[in-house]
């Protein structure tokens, strides 16, 4: 089996869970020992978070990787007003900034703001390497990480939903972008706090969550049928 295979990543699985469970089937299909058998992916999803994962099945895909490693992506965010978290999502330890209510026009305002060619900080809690370490190796060490802030780009952001102290927006981004900053960056100019509750990517370059297999139903028979080849 050759190919790029697109997949739903359900929440609590890690993007890692995802690629073995694949290499398993595959490699009962192939009759070979899974450690035999090429799987990868092209972008992790952090465990908490959903939605699309392009996984690439078979070593010619595989080593090819970098061609889509740095597509531009959609995000469905859930974000969450009042409080900051040390982890910059759901799992962390939560602080309460204000119960300040903003208005809706304060909520588009600073989604514009954090729109076009901006500089963020990637959360301590980040696959980002210091001195070849990850950061959240380190940081769940109890060691000082210190990111330097890089570039990104947010093409668009809109509010869908808001419901204090949820706030759900949509934001198309290039590869590279923190969501969890940004949700951090914009929880900061509305002067309320706010920790990314909730992410689902839907769109990784061209390729959408509408064509993606459910990791439950994956079978051998489905993955042959649904393989992409270029």
């Amino acid at each position: 089996m050759q190919g790029l295979l697109l997949i739903n990543k359900p929440v609590g699985w890690t993007s890692f869970d995802v690629v073995n469970y694949i290499r398993k089937i595959v490699a009962a299909e192939e009759g070979k020992k899974p450690k035999n058998v090429k799987v990868g992916h092209t972008g992790t999803l952090d465990p908490l978070a959903t939605g699309l994962l392009v996984v690439l099945v078979g070593k010619e895909y595989t080593r090819r990787a970098a061609e889509w490693s740095k597509l531009d992506k959609t995000y469905e965010v859930t974000m969450r007003l009042g409080e900051t978290s040390t982890t910059g999502d759901d799992e962390g330890a939560k602080t309460t900034v204000s119960d300040r209510v903003p208005m809706c026009e304060e909520l588009e305002a600073a989604l514009e703001k954090w729109t076009g060619d901006i500089m963020q900080t990637p959360p301590v809690y980040s696959a980002m390497k210091v001195g070849g370490v990850r950061a959240y190796k380190l940081a769940r060490a109890g060691k000082a990480v210190v990111l330097e802030p890089r570039p990104a780009r947010v093409y668009s952001s809109g509010l869908s939903a808001y419901d204090y102290p949820a706030v759900q927006f949509t934001s198309r981004v290039s590869s590279g972008t923190y969501i969890r900053a940004l949700v951090e960056d914009i929880g900061k100019a509305l002067g309320t706090g706010a920790y990314m509750a909730g992410l689902r990517r839907t769109t990784v370059g061209s390729f959408d969550i509408s064509a993606a297999l459910e990791v439950q139903g994956i079978t051998a028979t489905n993955i042959t049928q649904n393989l992409l080849t270029f």
